[in-house]
């Protein structure tokens, strides 16, 4: 019993990661994109 709790919360746990990552991911390609076409316009 206790081993399966202990997997789930580590697959929680990088599920958790993964998510932030993407997010994370998304986050700084629109900024990026975004300060390209600022640039561009200048």
């Amino acid at each position: 019993m206790q081993v399966n709790e202990d997997v789930h919360h580590e697959l929680d746990l990088r599920g958790t990661m993964a998510a932030v990552l993407a997010l994370g991911a998304i986050f700084v390609i629109t900024w990026f994109a975004i300060f390209v076409l600022f640039i561009e316009r200048i």
